[in-house]
């Protein structure tokens, strides 16, 4: 990891060089992380985009062989394997992603820390990149851009209805009332983390150098735009037709 914190930081000072800017720099450093990144990163979204789209097969599996848990599992497998897809394929990219990310932040904290560049340079526009946004306008938009992506990349609501809700016997009924308060519970927890993570972000990036808060906001717009080419909107159109209908 040291090593890689060293290569990362002398990156960031050529790039510096080149645009003469440190704003700059990082913008340009992100990118060209991102872009290697990139066949890492579209093979992890195509993964998950297959299991999405597999969803509604397995729900009806589930269905099917209820508590027989290897029959079901027996059923996935053959189902994971006339789809081609691997139920794993999008874990080690994000494993990857998550551990050059640490690597990013100690980097761009210790580049940012350490003295290699002028007091002049680490200005960018209203910011000083090695001290927090004084007008907290980078977290805000840390926050929002993590948020369309959250809900870019959250599978749509929908809950199979198991059980019957138009019978009229007592054990159906409360089996009934079980099945939406599950529901119910797994909808809330689902929209809780929708929020929880947007307003994590904007959090940090409030409390962090502002150099670090800039990485975010131009690695989330990436990752804005890499989403939105291979899946499209996703579960933003979900949300979007949820909130509609709520206000007719």
């Amino acid at each position: 990891m040291s090593f890689l914190i060293e290569q990362f930081i002398q990156l960031l000072v050529f790039l510096n060089g080149i645009f003469g800017s440190l704003g700059w720099a990082i913008i340009g450093f992100t990118v060209l992380v991102r872009a290697v990144l990139l066949p890492l990163t579209v093979s992890s979204i195509k993964a998950q985009k297959q299991l999405r789209d597999l969803q509604p097969e397995l729900k009806k599996l589930n269905k099917k062989h209820g508590k027989d848990k290897q029959a079901l599992q027996a059923a996935q497998l053959q189902l994971y394997q006339k789809y081609n897809v691997n139920p794993l394929a999008g874990c080690l990219p994000q494993l990857v992603q998550i551990f050059l990310l640490i690597v990013l932040y100690r980097a761009l904290l210790d580049f940012l820390n350490g003295g290699l560049v002028s007091d002049e340079a680490l200005q960018f526009g209203w910011l000083n990149l090695a001290q927090p946004d004084p007008t907290y306008a980078l977290p805000i938009i840390a926050a929002v851009t993590q948020l369309l992506l959250s809900l870019m990349i959250a599978p749509g609501a929908e809950t199979p209805d198991l059980v019957s809700n138009k019978s009229k016997d007592k054990q159906i009924k409360e089996a009934n009332e079980k099945e939406e308060n599950t529901a119910e519970m797994a909808a809330s927890m689902q929209q809780q983390m929708l929020y929880i993570m947007p307003l994590m972000t904007g959090f940090i990036a409030a409390r962090f150098p502002s150099g670090l808060a800039l990485y975010w906001v131009i690695a989330t717009l990436f990752s804005l735009g890499q989403q939105y080419y291979i899946s499209g909107w996703g579960g933003l159109t979900s949300y979007y037709q949820r909130l509609v209908s709520r206000f007719k």
